[in-house]
């Protein structure tokens, strides 16, 4: 079946997994609203539409369901990620990175959902960490992934009846932006280079190297497509073998 002229939505749309994933879409011929925060680097994603949204403000989010209506497609990419040793994390750390990571996933699924019609899918992305004992330093995003499995299993049995699909797709180590300043982070916290934490955090990958963003773009329009139709509440591992 044809995409053709079809809309899909794409949170995280100016960096990473979700500009890889907007322009797979675009370039399989949907209507896309590439949809983030970072106006400079979202202007940049060429041939789609642009909706500048803070997705930890209700108010954003509302105008993103008002333009979303029936829409073939979403795409959860939008993450906040904060790193710190386990025991200096706040309230206003976990209240920040569920805002992103669980309220407004849960939100846009719920209020773009419904408005969906036999043949949607929908995508969310979790993490490899929500699978794993994870470094203590990303306690809160691995919490807040684990959620989003959660979230995309309930709404998978909720949309099911009406031909509605939600899955959930679990990275492990991808060259983004986001992962560059995860590793300087950790290494900053750990007081060791930057390139040990790479090393050790390869090691063990089975396949010995990081994904692209467009690999996991590729898992996701598959989902999206007919070839996934029989696909849904799944937490699905693009790893390069982590998980096993």
């Amino acid at each position: 079946m044809s995409h053709k002229g079809k809309l899909a939505v794409v949170t995280g749309a100016a960096s990473g997994i979700g500009q890889a994933t907007a322009i797979r879409l675009r370039d399989e011929g949907m209507r896309v609203i590439a949809v983030d925060m970072n106006k400079d680097a979202l202007e940049k994603v060429t041939g789609v539409e642009h909706l500048v949204a803070d997705l930890s403000k209700s108010e954003d989010r509302d105008k993103l369901v008002a333009a979303a209506q029936g829409a073939h497609a979403l795409v959860n990419a939008a993450g906040l990620i904060r790193l710190k040793p386990i025991l200096e994390f706040t309230v206003q750390d976990i209240r920040d990175i569920y805002a992103v990571n669980v309220e407004a996933v849960w939100d846009l699924t719920s209020r773009i959902g419904r408005t969906m019609t036999t043949g949607a899918s929908i995508v969310n992305l979790s993490s490899v960490s929500a699978k794993l004992a994870t470094t203590p330093e990303t306690a809160v995003y691995a919490s807040s992934k684990t959620a989003v499995l959660s979230i995309t299993r309930s709404f998978a049995y909720a949309f099911g009846s009406k031909g509605v699909r939600v899955n959930a797709i679990c990275p492990g180590i991808v060259d983004t932006p986001m992962q560059d300043k995860v590793l300087e982070r950790l290494a900053e916290i750990r007081g060791i280079p930057v390139e040990d934490i790479t090393s050790k955090r390869l090691t063990s990958v089975p396949l010995g190297r990081a994904s692209e963003p467009y690999e996991t773009a590729g898992f996701i329009f598959f989902l999206i497509s007919d070839e996934g139709s029989y696909f849904t509440g799944q937490a699905l591992s693009q790893d390069g073998g982590i998980v096993m």
